[in-house]
Parts: structure tokens; sequence; C-alpha cells
């Protein structure tokens, strides 16, 4: 899950070298954390959170094949 965010996220903004992506285990839920450069934060988001809300769908669905929870955090 952490690579598939990764490679989206990466494909989106300018500066892809400050992608970072980190992941904390649960045991139900996983909880994946994004980070971007500053310049490339409105460009993840999205207009009116729509490329957010793409990822998370993506993500949801990819993590119901594997029967987890997971949710995706956009960090500043």
């Amino acid at each position: 899950m952490k690579d598939l965010i990764k490679y989206i996220a990466q494909a989106l903004v300018d500066n892809p070298e400050k992608v970072e992506v980190s992941e904390v285990q649960g045991e139900q839920t996983s909880v994946i954390e994004l980070r971007v450069a500053k310049e490339d934060l409105g460009k993840v988001i999205g207009k009116q959170g729509k490329t957010a809300k793409a990822m998370r769908t993506i993500l949801s669905a990819a993590s119901a094949k594997v029967h987890k929870r997971t949710v995706l955090e956009i960090i500043e």
C-alpha cells in the first residue's frame, strides 16, 4: 500500500524526490502518512480535495482485497 501511494504522489508533484511515505501498522488498521514539498501540497490535495479523495478511494479498494483498513493522512 505504501508503494502505491508513493507511486501516485510522485507522478503528481514537481519534486518527486521530496515525497516521503511512512506507515504505522495496527492490528486491523494501517495509517499511511504522506509528506510532500510545501509547493506541491495543492497538487496532491487537488481542487476541493478531489485528488486526495481519489487516492483514498484507490487505497481503500486495494486494502479491501487484503481484508485490512488503511487510512491516508496528508501531512504538511
